[in-house]
């Protein structure tokens, strides 16, 4: 009886040790066996319509599989619910994919209930009941089902209980691992390419490959330090080019070969790649504004500043330094007094100042590279320590200010100063597939000046406006007033603060009319791009273009905030009945550090056309266009030597 007693305890120790691995495991991959759920449910979709994959256009095969089934009716429906995006939420899938599709949504519900049963149940199969041994052969209800066993244990049945056992079958029907060795290939326009290669494969079925990265700061690698694994690529094809690579940060990959019947998991991590380019020193805080001011009864006054800082930095900020000093004419100036706050920090306090004194503040970002300090450029704000009992009157003395949206729903960028006007944009989460038109209102609250109070409006069907003609040193409030199906939705306001004229004069490299209303005098921007070059890589006939570009800067120079670039495919089959080529185009706007264009899925043989044109504070700069051809076959062929490294480069540059 002791006996027994013994084993029971023993048995009970072992399950809780295997529930415990179980949520140890789920807390530790959650995230890759997330990526690995959605991309089997995506390779089950290239499966069902890998006839029509086969029969489709070359340049639509290979990675552009996932392409040609996003743009077919029902594959994209199947496709749906393997997307990042989608929500897996509880109830029947038939209601999920109703809201999605209202007709014909059966591909999508198959695929959610495919997607939910992977999550359930693990590879392989369970062994015989009379197979079971040890504690796997315990009469215990251990589990209930495969998410509770550690690492790739199932749930199974044993003739008197259930158990966490190794699978029969575990790999049955999975493509073979790529080779670990990972090789990587730093462009000099900064972007990144990946590449590994496949061993020989049997499996019958479409493969999709993840690639997974994590990364640290610092000036050694660490794994200890380094993020959790993020998903970075779905792909058919064996190179991967990332244009998102940040200096200062050491980067570790892996990959995993996928497809309707499971993987046999990821490489073992990477070496570490870090980038050549030294990192950059972070931007000057933003929403630098006194939140808090608390008078004391010796006329002795206390403030709280606030600010905030990108989370998207090279390298985290060490620390802030803070410097302030009366700015009052009428009071002999003093030395600045200075104070320095941690890097996490994003407030401070300001004690002993005295009341109805001006104030200038000062505040700088500080990073280290190494032993190296990068400084941001200074934010600067100015305020009076008047006693006033409104928010408002406060509000109104501190110049420049940015305060938060009121509304989770609405965001306003900082004003900015462009053909000549001011203007700020405005965004909008759109909450309701019924709305088809948004109404904007916008009108000054209060102003420093006796400006205009006129009431402006706009309609627009996107989630967000550009609202022109501001006026200086002006308190705006701003209301979306959605409009649909159902008639008018309830509204959002929030209120902003634009900046005096003296701070965009202060920014400007030309003279801004101080005017209560800007008066709109476009001024000529000479930016322009040049050089535009383009590197085109093949595999298994489907094109990949890597378009760059440099600017062009003049005298004095101009702030660029962004670049509009567009590419078309020249049609010249239309030539032939003496018409105009037509152009079949895609526009987007990139951001100022991003001078670089991938674009997949671009045919063999044809012609495009890259348009360029420089977006500046002071308005867009001239376009600059250029036709390349794309090569007409995957032969490497070089008739333009760029001015990027082309090691493995299956691709030619041609000039028009």
């Amino acid at each position: 009886m002791m006996r027994d007693a013994l084993t029971g305890l023993c048995i009970g120790i072992i399950l809780l040790l295997n529930s415990g691995f179980a949520v140890m495991r789920r807390q530790d991959s959650s995230s890759a066996l997330a990526g690995i759920f959605r991309t089997r449910c995506a390779a089950r979709c290239l499966s069902l319509h890998s006839t029509r994959i086969a029969l489709s256009p070359r340049h639509f095969q290979s990675n552009g599989s996932l392409g040609w089934c996003q743009s077919h009716k029902q594959c994209a429906k199947c496709l749906e619910p393997c997307k990042d995006s989608w929500e897996l939420k509880d109830g029947p899938c038939r209601d999920l994919c109703e809201h999605a599709f209202p007709k014909r949504h059966g591909e999508c519900v198959t695929s959610c209930e495919f997607l939910r049963s992977v999550m359930v149940l693990k590879q392989g199969d369970c062994p015989a009941p009379e197979r079971a041994s040890g504690f796997a052969a315990a009469c215990v209800e251990g589990c209930e089902e495969d998410g509770e066993c550690s690492a790739q244990k199932k749930c199974c049945p044993n003739g008197c209980g259930h158990t966490c056992q190794s699978p029969k079958n575990l790999y049955r029907g999975a493509p073979l691992k790529p080779r670990k060795e990972l090789v990587f290939e730093e462009l000099e326009s900064g972007v990144l390419e990946v590449r590994w290669s496949s061993k020989f494969n049997v499996s019958a079925e479409p493969v999709l490959n993840i690639l997974q990265r994590r990364w640290n700061y610092g000036i050694q690698p660490s794994e200890d330090g380094a993020t959790e694994w993020q998903v970075v690529a779905r792909t058919s094809e064996e190179r991967v080019w990332l244009t998102d690579i940040r200096p200062g940060r050491w980067y570790q990959f892996r990959v995993a070969a996928v497809n309707v019947h499971g993987t046999r998991g990821y490489t073992t991590p990477s070496r570490h790649f870090r980038s050549s380019k030294d990192p950059a020193p972070p931007p000057a805080p933003s929403e630098l504004h006194v939140s808090d001011m608390t008078f004391g009864a010796d006329r002795s006054v206390s403030v709280r500043l606030s600010w905030s800082m990108s989370a998207d930095l090279d390298i985290p900020v060490n620390h802030y330094k803070l410097s302030w000093s009366c700015s009052d004419h009428t009071i002999p100036s003093k030395l600045k007094r200075r104070q320095t706050t941690k890097g996490d920090s994003t407030y401070a306090e300001l004690d002993d100042l005295r009341e109805n004194r001006s104030y200038t503040v000062e505040l700088q970002a500080v990073s280290y590279w190494g032993q190296v300090p990068l400084k941001s450029s200074k934010a600067i704000l100015q305020f009076t320590t008047s006693q006033r009992q409104s928010d408002s009157d406060l509000e109104s003395t501190v110049s420049p200010v940015f305060i938060k949206p009121q509304s989770d729903l609405l965001d306003v960028g900082t004003p900015f100063y462009q053909d000549g006007q001011l203007q700020v944009r405005v965004y909008w989460k759109k909450k309701d597939p019924t709305v088809n038109r948004y109404r904007v209102q916008w009108s000054p609250e209060f102003c420093s000046h006796n400006g205009s109070r006129t009431q402006e409006k706009l309609t627009t069907q996107e989630n967000f406006a550009s609202l022109p003609g501001l006026q200086f040193s002006c308190k705006y409030k701003v209301i979306i007033q959605p409009v649909g199906s159902k008639g008018r939705a309830q509204a959002e306001s929030t209120t902003f603060y634009t900046p005096s004229c003296a701070t965009i004069q202060s920014k400007s490299p030309k003279p801004i009319p101080c005017s209560t209303v800007s008066a709109v005098v476009p001024p000529k921007v000479l930016v322009k791009a040049e050089n535009l070059t383009a590197v085109f890589s093949v595999y298994m006939g489907n094109v990949t273009g890597l378009f760059s570009w440099v600017v062009a800067m003049p005298q004095p120079p101009q702030q660029v905030t962004g670049y509009q670039v567009t590419w078309a495919e020249v049609i010249t089959e239309s030539r032939r009945n003496n018409l105009p080529n037509s152009l079949i185009s895609q526009s987007q706007i990139l951001p100022p550090e991003r001078n670089i264009l991938v674009v997949s899925g671009l045919q063999l043989a044809s012609l495009y056309r890259l348009e360029v044109q420089v977006i500046t504070t002071g308005g867009q700069g001239p376009a600059t266009s250029r036709t390349f051809q794309t090569p007409a076959h995957s032969k490497p062929v070089l008739h333009y030597k760029p001015r990027i490294k082309k090691h493995h480069l299956r691709s030619v540059i041609e000039r028009h």
